[in-house]
C-alpha cells in the first residue's frame, strides 16, 4: 500500500454498503473511497456525488488506484468476488458472512496467504459497547465462572419481505446467516469453538421460503450458550443476559452505533458511543461479601 491514503473500492451498496461501509470508510482519514460498484448510480450519486461508480467489479479492479476492495454485496456471491479481487492483487474485506461454505473460506484463506494479500472479515458487532461490556465482565471474573450466556435478536417482523435477497431461496438467505453470524462470531470471540452444536432452524411465518427462527445451544463443558433469534417476537426480550457463579450482567436493547451512522453523524463526533443511562445494563454480583 502507498504512503499516502489507501484507496477503496466499494462492491455493493444496499443496505450495509450505504449504511455501513461508505460512512465507516468517509469517516476514516486513512481511506479515501475511489470508486462503487452498483446498478443503481442514482442512489450512489446521491450520497456520494463525487465517487464514480462502474456497473462490474472487473471495472473496478482495472483501477490501480484501487488497492482495498470491500465486499458489500450479497452472501452469495462473496466468494467469487473476494477471490477476484484477490487474484487481481487486492486487499479484501469481506462483510460478514465471509462465506457460504466452510471450503469457500478455506480457499480464500489459502489464495490471501498465497497472494501476500490481506483478507479480513467485517464484523461491526466486536465493538458493540454491549458486547464489549459483556467481554468485559466474562474476562475480567465479574460474574465468577460462567454457567449460562444468552444473546438475542429479537424482531416483529410478520410478512417476509419479498424483494430482500436475504428472504429469497438463494444460497446464504436467511436469518442464521443474516443476524446469526453475529451472535455466533460474538461467542466464539468469547469462548472459542464449542465442544457441540445444537440447533433448531426453521421458518415460521406464512409464506417464508427461507429460515425466519433458529435456536442455537452451544456446549462448553458446563457452561451453555444460547443464541436465539425470531422474527414474530414483540416486545423484545433482554439482548444479552449472562450468569456466573459470582454474578449477572442483563442489557435490554441495541447498540445505537448503527442508529447513530443512519442519522448522519460519525465515529470521532463528539458523544460517539454513548448511550443513555436508560438503557444501561444491570450487574448484579458480590461487592465485599454483600450481595447488589
Amino acid at each position: 500500500m502507498s504512503g499516502d491514503a489507501i484507496g477503496v473500492g466499494l462492491v455493493g451498496y444496499g443496505t450495509s454498503g450505504a449504511d455501513l461501509h461508505a460512512p465507516l470508510i468517509a469517516a476514516e482519514p486513512r481511506l479515501r473511497l475511489r470508486a462503487v460498484v452498483s446498478g443503481k448510480p442514482d442512489r450512489v450519486h446521491r450520497d456520494l456525488p463525487s465517487v464514480p461508480v462502474v456497473q462490474a467489479a472487473t471495472h473496478l479492479l482495472d483501477d490501480p488506484a484501487v488497492e482495498l476492495v470491500v465486499v458489500a454485496a450479497p452472501n452469495a456471491v462473496h466468494h467469487e468476488l473476494a477471490r477476484a479481487a484477490l487474484l487481481a492483487g487486492r486487499h479484501v474485506v469481506v462483510d460478514k458472512p465471509f462465506a457460504v461454505t466452510s471450503a469457500e473460506a478455506d480457499e480464500l484463506i489459502e489464495l490471501a496467504g498465497r497472494q501476500d494479500r490481506r483478507l479480513s472479515i467485517f464484523h461491526q458487532r466486536r465493538w458493540d459497547n454491549d458486547f464489549l461490556t459483556v467481554k468485559r465482565c466474562v474476562r475480567g471474573g465479574v460474574l465468577g465462572q460462567v454457567s449460562t450466556y444468552i444473546a438475542r435478536y429479537d424482531r416483529f417482523s410478520p410478512d417476509p419481505v419479498v424483494h430482500r435477497w436475504q428472504e429469497r431461496d438463494q444460497p446464504g438467505a436467511g436469518l442464521l446467516y443474516d443476524l446469526g453470524a453475529h451472535l455466533i462470531d460474538q461467542a466464539v470471540n468469547l469462548f472459542g469453538l464449542p465442544e457441540t452444536v445444537l440447533a433448531d432452524v426453521r421458518a415460521q411465518r406464512t409464506g417464508a421460503v427461507v429460515d425466519d427462527y433458529f435456536h442455537l445451544v452451544l456446549g462448553y463443558g458446563q457452561l451453555r450458550v444460547i443464541l436465539h433469534a425470531g422474527s414474530l417476537i414483540r416486545p423484545p426480550g433482554p439482548r444479552f443476559e449472562v450468569h456466573g457463579h459470582a454474578g449477572s450482567f442483563v442489557k435490554h436493547g441495541l447498540d445505537g452505533q448503527i442508529a447513530a451512522l443512519l442519522a448522519g453523524r460519525r465515529p470521532g463526533d463528539a458523544g460517539w458511543g454513548m448511550e443513555d443511562e436508560q438503557r444501561y445494563g444491570t450487574l448484579t454480583a458480590d461487592a465485599g461479601g454483600e450481595r447488589g
